[in-house]
């Protein structure tokens, strides 16, 4: 096993063979130090290392919640919108009132993940939240609230569907159907 200084050299300035290689020993580490450089992964500039990164913390089994948790407040927004994902892939419903700060995030992308993230883990808390999300500036965010809005079994008024359904999306227009469906399938009206 390669010792600490290897391992940070090697994921700092390998190549990304070499870097994927080394992420993939270490989904079962529990030491702190590791964890932080695989967390910075998560911008690295190759895609293939940042999912390696990414898997390799939602593979660890070990205690690293709280380590997770406070990268939500990184400087970095891929850091910060990645790491609310691997939280809902861990189903870590403890860190649900974190993700729910980053729907306010200045970034979009972080906005969009930070939905995602509280559809898979169901958070009913967020409800609201998501439902403010749903006239965000940002089509991809109002995409990934409708989705969560699924996820979450809720629904939203006609008058609400059809005022989404004027931007046109084909994706946007998927997702609406979805939720209509929903709605006459389970013949409910809106929770909020």
């Amino acid at each position: 096993m390669n010792n600490l200084k290897n391992i940070k050299e090697i994921l700092d300035l390998g190549t990304p063979e070499e870097k994927i290689k080394i992420l993939e020993s270490l989904s079962s580490t529990n030491d702190m130090e590791i964890i932080q450089k695989i967390i910075s992964k998560l911008d690295d500039d190759d895609i293939q290392v940042r999912g390696e990164a990414f898997t390799s913390l939602v593979l660890n089994k070990n205690k690293i919640l709280d380590l997770l948790i406070s990268s939500l407040d990184s400087q970095n927004k891929n850091i910060r919108g990645y790491i609310s994902l691997v939280l809902s892939n861990r189903n870590d419903s403890d860190s649900i009132p974190d993700i729910i700060k980053l729907t306010c995030d200045q970034s979009s992308m972080v906005r969009a993940c930070a939905l995602g993230a509280l559809g898979h883990l169901k958070a009913k808390e967020a409800k609201k939240v998501i439902h403010n999300c749903l006239f965000d500036s940002n089509l991809e965010v109002r995409k990934s609230a409708i989705q969560a809005t699924i996820d979450l079994g809720d629904s939203l008024s006609e008058d609400e569907i059809k005022e989404m359904s004027k931007e046109k999306d084909s994706e946007l227009d998927r997702l609406l159907d979805n939720l209509k469906r929903e709605v006459d399938r389970k013949g409910f009206e809106p929770s909020i």
